[in-house]
C-alpha cells in the first residue's frame, strides 16, 4: 500500500511536495498517533478474545491475523488521514457533512460499546492485580480505574503521548510468551497459511469477535483524533499542505502500529492454542484464568508475563476507550474538546471523560456479570457498529471537497470498500451464529 501515491496522477504533487520536505520529517516524530491506536488496541477484552481463540479452537483462526493486517492498517490510514486533513476527529467531520441522527446513532452505540468495554478491561486488570498480589480485585480495578482517568486529565497531550509510546514496548511480553512455551511452529505456520472455515455457532462467534476487536470503530474515532491533535487548529489550507508533507510519517506511523497490534494477537492465539487448546479446550472465564492456567502448562515464566501484558494493554487501551468516546461526544455535542486544552478550558469534555471511566469502573465492580457474554457481546457489538462507520470514512476519503489532495486513490479505496464488505459479511454471520447458538 506504500505505493498507492503514484497510481493516480492526482497525486503526483504529493510525492513532490514529501522529497522536498525529507530533512524536516527526519527530524520530526514518526511513531505516534499510529503506535499508540495499535498497542491500545490489543486491550484486555481484545487479549482475552485471542486467548478464547486458542484455547477453544488452537491454531485453526491464526490465518485471520494476516488477512486482517492489510484490512486494519489500511483503514486506519484512512482515519488518521481524515482527521489530519480536517483537523477534527471523525464525529466532527462525520457530523459536518451528514445528519445529526445519523450521528447520535452511531456515536451512543461507540459510547455504549466502549463503556463495556471498559468495565471488561477493567475488571482483567484488577483480577491479574489480585492474582499477582493477592488482595480485593475490586479495589485494584477502582484503583486502575482512577489512576487512567487521573493520567489523562493531570498530564498535558505531549507528555501523555510519550508515556503512551513508551508503555507500548511493555506489550512485547506477548512475544516472550510466545517463546516461552513449546509451540509446534510447523502445525502454527500450516493453519497461518490454509483458512479453517469454524463449522459451529460457538466458532463462528469466536471468528466474528476477533475481527470485531480486531477492526473497531473506536480505533478510528480515537486514531482520527490524536491526528487531529497534531494538526492544529490552523487555516484549512495550511493543514491540507502540511499533511502532503507529513503523509510518509503517517503512514509509517499507522502500519508500524498495525503490525504491532496483529503480532501481539498472533502470539496470544499461539500461546494459548498451544497450551491451554492442549490441555483445557473450553472456554476460560477471565484473562487471569487463562494467566494462572499458564502457570502449571508453560511454567510460572509465561504466566508472570502473560500477567504483566495484560496489565500494560490495560494502561494503554483505558485511556484510548474512555477519550474516544469523549471526544465523539464532545464533537456530537458540540462543546469545547481536545487534549491539547486544560481541564479549565474544556471542562464538560474532561467531566465526560471521567464520567466515562467512572462507568466503565462501576460496570467492572458489579457482582454476578459473565465476563464471557459481556466480551462476546461488546466484540460482536463492534463488529456491527464499524460497518456504518466504514462507510461513511469511505465516502468522505473519496470526496476532494473534503479531503484536498489527499483524496483516496484507487488502490486504497479498493481496500476501504472490499474492508467494508468483509465486516458486513463477518456482522450478519455473527447475528446468525447467536440465533443458531
Amino acid at each position: 500500500m506504500a505505493q498507492d501515491a503514484g497510481e493516480d496522477g492526482r497525486h503526483r504533487p504529493e510525492r513532490a511536495a514529501l522529497g522536498r520536505a525529507a530533512p524536516a520529517l527526519r527530524r520530526r516524530r514518526w511513531l505516534g498517533p499510529g503506535l499508540m491506536t495499535g498497542a491500545a488496541d490489543d486491550d484486555p477484552s481484545g487479549i482475552l478474545t485471542y486467548a478464547q481463540a486458542g484455547a477453544q479452537l488452537g491454531f485453526a483462526l491464526c490465518w485471520l491475523m494476516p488477512l486482517l493486517y492489510p484490512l486494519m492498517a489500511v483503514t486506519q490510514e484512512i482515519s488518521a488521514r481524515i482527521g489530519r486533513v480536517t483537523g477534527q476527529g471523525l464525529a466532527g467531520t462525520i457530523g459536518q457533512y451528514y445528519s445529526r441522527p445519523l450521528l447520535r446513532t452511531i456515536v451512543l452505540v461507540v459510547v455504549f460499546a466502549n463503556t463495556i468495554n471498559l468495565g471488561s478491561d477493567l475488571g482483567a486488570m484488577g483480577d491479574v492485580a489480585a492474582l499477582l498480589t493477592g488482595g480485593p480485585r475490586r479495589l485494584y480495578a477502582a484503583g486502575f480505574g482512577l489512576l487512567c482517568a487521573g493520567l489523562q486529565i493531570g498530564l498535558a497531550y505531549e507528555r501523555y503521548a510519550r508515556l503512551m509510546r513508551w508503555a507500548a514496548l511493555t506489550l512485547l511480553a506477548y512475544f516472550a510468551t510466545a517463546f516461552a512455551v513449546d509451540v509446534p511452529w510447523a502445525s502454527v505456520a500450516y493453519h497461518t497459511i490454509i483458512p479453517h472455515w469454524p463449522r459451529q455457532a460457538g466458532g463462528l462467534l469466536l471468528l466474528a469477535a476477533v475481527a470485531g476487536t480486531t477492526i473497531s470503530p473506536y480505533n478510528f474515532f480515537w486514531q482520527a483524533a490524536l491526528e487531529a491533535e497534531e494538526a492544529g487548529r490552523g487555516a484549512r489550507a495550511g493543514r491540507q499542505r502540511a499533511a502532503v508533507r507529513d503523509l510518509r510519517r503517517l503512514r509509517v506511523d499507522t502500519y508500524a502500529g498495525m503490525a504491532l497490534a496483529n503480532l501481539l494477537a498472533f502470539a496470544v492465539m499461539v500461546t494459548a492454542g498451544a497450551t491451554l487448546h492442549v490441555w483445557h479446550a473450553g472456554a476460560i472465564p477471565t484473562a487471569a484464568a487463562a494467566a494462572a492456567a499458564l502457570r502449571p502448562l508453560a511454567g510460572p515464566l509465561a504466566g508472570l508475563l502473560f500477567s504483566a501484558g495484560i496489565l500494560a494493554s490495560g494502561f494503554l487501551a483505558v485511556p484510548m476507550l474512555a477519550g474516544s468516546a469523549a471526544i465523539a461526544l464532545a464533537e456530537t455535542l458540540g462543546f469545547p474538546h481536545g487534549f491539547d486544552r486544560r481541564p479549565a478550558e474544556a471542562p464538560a469534555f474532561y467531566a465526560t471523560l471521567a464520567a466515562l471511566t467512572l462507568a466503565g469502573t462501576l460496570l467492572s465492580l458489579v457482582p454476578g456479570i459473565d465476563p464471557i457474554r459481556a466480551l462476546t457481546a461488546s466484540a460482536i457489538l463492534n463488529g456491527v457498529a464499524v460497518v456504518p462507520v466504514l462507510i461513511l470514512m469511505m465516502r468522505l476519503a473519496t470526496r476532494p471537497e473534503v479531503m484536498g489532495p489527499l483524496a483516496l486513490p484507487r488502490a486504497m479505496a479498493l481496500v476501504g470498500w472490499l474492508t467494508t464488505a468483509i465486516m458486513t459479511a463477518v456482522g450478519l454471520a455473527a447475528i446468525a451464529a447467536l440465533f443458531l447458538s
